[in-house]
């Protein structure tokens, strides 16, 4: 069964990248820390034609685009193997160049139960995301989250997000588990933890932002962030 959250490693000409990508009724969501996957599937027995486009949501420079441009669209054709699926495709922008991923899932086990989404509260979509520590502490993370029905699944090139709020009224609160999917050796206040996070805030149909308290080992942050809704989902 190919619906699910993942995450990804993918290869284009030689250069490598992760992400994380929820997959659901014909849809594929997800990104990294600058950039969002938006795209489609469709099943044929055991294949799986997927067509992902790329957005920019960090303006940050020196995240650079591996297809040389911010908006490119992969073409791809992939298969399970055991737990895993393997795809290989182009871009659109790069014909002849050869893309290869493997998407690796991220169990349901780990995934929490949703909350309750009430009237005026937080919209479904696929959101970027900002993260910044306060207290005059260096450090934040920049990524994508999925928020569907109280349930929030996301990430980026190192860690996957998974938690569940409440909404209603344009208000909103809820608790996210941050965890490794890959080695994040030069982030040093997220890097090599398991981090859980308590926030509350505010949302409306553009977005979101919320303040938060994390506990990284035996360490308490605060934090603060915002969403900017990029699909509706």
């Amino acid at each position: 069964m190919f619906e699910g959250f993942y995450k990804v490693r993918f290869e284009l000409g030689g250069a490598v990248g992760r992400s994380v990508m929820y997959v659901g009724d014909g849809k594929m969501l997800g990104g990294n820390s600058a950039f969002a996957h938006i795209g489609t599937y469709e099943k044929a027995g055991d294949e799986v034609a997927v067509e992902i486009q790329t957005v920019r949501h960090n303006p940050d420079p020196t995240y650079r685009a591996m297809a040389g441009t911010d908006d490119a669209t992969l073409i791809a054709k992939g298969r399970p193997d055991g737990d895993l699926y393997r795809f290989k495709g182009e871009l659109k922008e790069l014909p002849g160049v050869p893309f290869q991923s493997v998407m690796t899932p991220i169990t349901g086990e780990d995934i929490p139960i949703a909350g309750g989404v009430g009237e005026g509260g937080v919209i479904n979509g696929l959101y970027s995301i900002r993260i910044r520590v306060l207290d005059g502490l260096d450090g934040g993370l920049t990524g994508v989250m999925l928020l569907n029905q109280g349930r929030i699944l996301g990430g980026d090139a190192s860690f996957h997000y998974l938690g569940s709020y409440t909404a209603a009224n344009g208000r909103w609160k809820g608790q996210i588990l941050n965890q490794e999917h890959t080695p994040a050796k030069d982030d040093p206040i997220f890097g090599g933890h398991e981090v859980g996070i308590g926030f509350a805030g505010t949302c409306d149909a553009d977005g979101a932002v919320l303040e938060a308290t994390a506990l990284a080992g035996k360490r308490s942050l605060r934090l603060a962030a915002a969403l900017k809704l990029m699909r509706r989902a």
